[in-house]
C-alpha cells in the first residue's frame, strides 16, 4: 500500500503555489506510505542546450565543492551546483549518457535521480512530512508535480528504491501496487541495453514506458502498450516535461481519485488527501476507471 499524489496547476497566476497546495496532500498520504517519500516537480524549460540533474548524497556533510571542481575540470565546462541537504542540481550543457556515465565510474556513491531541462526530483527515507519539511516542499514553484508516499513489499527502503522513479529525460512515474512480472519486462529491456539501478517492480514499468517512447510512440501509445505487458495489480501516475498522466490496471483495485477545476488538476489515492484544495468543494470529482487514459496537457 502506497499513496500516490499529482497537481497540474492551469492557472499560470498559482505556480508559485505549487509546494503550498501540494504538500498537505502529501502530509495525508503518509498512512498509506510512512517509510519514504519524494517528488518530482517540473518548472520552467532552462535555455537550450542546458540540462539538469537531481543527484543524492549518502551524507549531509558530502563534499559538493570537490565534486562541482571535478566535474568543470573533467567537462572544461561551465557549471552551477544548488546544494539542498544532501541532494543538489546540477546545472551544464554536458549530455545525460556522459554525465551519468562520469558519476558512475568517479562518484560512484552518488545516484543521478533525474535528467532533463524541466524536472527536479528530491526522495529520501522518512516519514513524509519530514522529507518535505526536509527539502522544502512548501516552498517549490513549477506547473506540476509527481508524489509518493512508500509502504515497501518487494524491496529495501533505501533513498534510490523511493518513489518517483525516473528514465530519459524530463519522464518520472509513481506507483502503487505490484508489478507481477517485472524481471521478465527488465531482461527484455537489457537486451535492448538499458540499464537498471535498483530491483525495483516499479523501475521495470518506468524504464519499459520510456523506452517505447524513445522508439517513437507518444505517450498515449506507450500507455496502451503498458496495458500489454504489465502485470499485475497498479495505478500508475507519470510525469513528462508537460503532461501528467493517470491510469490504473484492468481491475482498478488500487485507489485513485481526481479533482479538478478550473484552476488545477489534483489527484491522490484517498480524496481527504485533496480536501484541503482551494474549490474541491465546486470541483470535478471522479474515479478513474480501469485501462482508461487520463492526460492532461500544462
Amino acid at each position: 500500500m502506497c499513496g500516490i499524489v499529482g497537481l497540474l496547476i492551469k492557472n499560470p497566476a498559482l505556480r508559485g503555489e505549487l509546494g503550498a497546495l501540494m504538500t498537505p496532500i502529501l502530509g495525508e498520504m503518509a498512512a498509506r506510505g510512512p517509510e519514504s517519500a519524494g517528488l518530482a516537480v517540473f518548472s520552467e524549460p532552462l535555455a537550450a542546450g542546458n540540462r539538469k540533474y537531481s543527484l543524492h548524497a549518502p551524507e549531509w556533510d558530502y563534499a559538493w565543492a570537490g565534486f562541482e571542481a571535478e566535474f568543470i575540470r573533467r567537462f572544461g565546462t561551465e557549471a552551477q551546483l544548488a546544494v539542498k541537504g544532501n541532494h543538489a542540481v546540477l546545472v551544464c550543457d554536458e549530455m545525460p549518457e556522459a554525465v551519468r556515465a562520469w558519476v558512475r565510474e568517479r562518484f560512484p556513491e552518488l545516484h543521478v535521480l533525474s535528467a532533463g531541462r524541466v524536472i527536479d526530483i528530491y526522495k529520501d527515507v522518512g516519514h513524509p512530512s519530514d522529507v518535505a519539511a526536509r527539502y522544502g516542499f512548501p516552498k517549490l514553484a513549477g506547473t506540476h508535480v509527481v508524489g509518493h508516499t512508500r509502504m515497501a513489499t518487494e524491496s529495501a527502503v533505501t533513498p534510490d528504491r523511493a518513489h518517483p522513479f525516473t528514465a530519459g529525460e524530463d519522464f518520472c512515474l509513481v506507483h502503487n501496487g505490484t508489478i507481477s512480472n517485472p524481471f521478465m519486462v527488465r531482461r527484455k529491456l537489457e537486451h535492448q541495453g538499458i540499464r537498471f539501478e535498483t530491483d525495483n517492480d516499479t523501475e521495470a514499468a518506468c524504464r519499459f514506458l520510456e523506452y517505447r517512447m524513445r522508439e517513437g510512440d507518444t505517450l498515449e501509445q506507450a500507455l496502451v502498450k503498458g496495458f500489454q505487458t504489465l502485470d499485475g495489480f497498479y495505478t500508475l501516475l507519470i510525469g513528462t516535461g508537460d503532461k501528467l498522466a493517470l491510469v490504473r490496471d484492468a481491475f482498478a483495485c488500487k485507489p485513485a481519485v481526481v479533482a479538478e477545476t478550473d484552476d488545477y488538476v489534483a489527484i491522490a489515492s484517498e480524496f481527504r488527501g485533496l480536501a484541503h484544495l482551494p474549490g474541491v468543494n465546486n470541483a470535478k470529482l471522479f474515479e478513474p476507471m480501469p485501462e482508461q487514459l487520463y492526460v492532461w496537457t500544462v
